[in-house]
C-alpha cells in the first residue's frame, strides 16, 4: 500500500511498505520512474530512499493540491506502473583492504571470529544495492551485506576518514566519497574518485545501481592514484556490467 503526506508547503512524501528490502525498493523505483516520466513543471526534484520518495515542489508554478491531482496520488494504489527498465547496472570498484587503509578490519574479523582474509572474501563476494545517496553527496547506503560481517559502529567516531574509505555499520556497508568525520568500521579504501563536482555526471553511480568491490594490493592502489593525476582511463579499473 502506498500513501502520501504533505510535509510542508513545498514537500510531498510518498511512503511504501514499512520494511527495507529489494522488493519494496523495486516498487519505489517504479513509482519514481512514473513520476519522472510525467515531466511535471512544478516538480523540482524526486528523491528516492529505502521505502519513500520525497517530491520537492515549486509552488510558484502549481500548488501541492494541483500536483497531487496531476500525479493521481489519490488513486496511486489502483495504478498499474509499467516496469520500463529491467536493466541492472553493476559497478565494480577496486579496494585495498586492511592496514592503514582499513584500520578496523581486524575489529570486524575479531567480532565474528573470522580471519582478515575471510572478511575480504565475504565482503567482495556480494553485490550491493544502492538504496539511496545521503549523509553527504555521493555516499551510497548499500544493502546486501553478508550477516556474518554485520558489526556495530565504532564507539568513538573518527574526526577524519579519508576519501574512498569503505566501511561497515551494523548491517550495511558504505563508501565515503570525500574526507569526513564518521563512525563506521573502516575495512578498506578505493583509490577511485567516485564523486567529482567538476565532472558530468558528478557521481559514478546512483540509487538503484549495484556496487561490487574487488581486492587490490598496495602497488596497484598507488598506480591508480598516479594514473588519475593525468589522462585517466577509468574503464581500465572500474568495470561496469548490465544485466536484465
Amino acid at each position: 500500500m502506498l500513501e502520501y503526506k504533505l510535509i510542508n508547503e513545498e514537500t510531498i512524501m510518498i511512503y511504501f511498505e514499512q520494511q527495507i528490502n529489494p522488493s519494496t525498493f523495486k516498487e519505489v523505483q517504479k513509482v519514481e520512474n512514473y513520476i519522472k516520466d510525467q515531466q511535471h513543471k512544478a516538480i523540482i526534484e524526486v528523491i528516492p530512499s529505502y521505502r519513500a520518495i520525497m517530491l520537492h515542489i515549486d509552488i510558484t508554478k502549481q500548488s501541492l493540491a494541483e500536483v497531487v491531482k496531476a500525479l493521481n496520488l489519490e488513486q496511486f494504489n489502483q495504478l498499474d506502473f509499467d516496469e520500463n527498465n529491467n536493466e541492472v547496472k553493476i559497478i565494480s570498484l577496486p579496494v585495498l583492504y586492511g592496514g592503514d587503509y582499513g584500520p578496523d578490519i581486524q575489529e570486524v574479523a575479531t567480532h565474528h571470529q573470522l580471519s582478515i582474509e575471510d572478511v575480504i572474501n565475504l565482503h567482495t563476494e556480494n553485490r550491493y544495492l544502492i538504496y539511496m545517496l545521503g549523509f553527504m553527496p555521493g555516499f551510497p547506503f548499500l544493502g546486501g551485506l553478508n550477516p556474518e560481517l554485520a558489526t556495530p559502529r565504532r564507539e568513538e567516531p573518527r574526526t577524519s576518514i579519508p576519501a574512498g574509505s569503505v566501511g561497515i555499520a551494523n548491517n550495511q556497508t558504505g563508501l565515503y566519497p570525500k574526507q569526513s568525520p564518521g563512525g563506521w568500521q573502516i575495512i578498506g579504501r578505493t583509490p577511485i574518485t567516485v564523486f567529482d563536482i567538476s565532472k558530468t555526471p558528478m557521481c559514478l553511480y546512483e540509487s538503484g545501481d549495484y556496487i561490487k568491490f574487488y581486492p587490490i594490493d598496495e602497488s596497484t592502489f598507488e598506480q591508480i592514484i598516479e594514473e588519475q593525476q593525468s589522462e585517466f582511463d577509468i574503464k581500465k579499473w572500474v568495470k561496469i556490467q548490465y544485466e536484465y
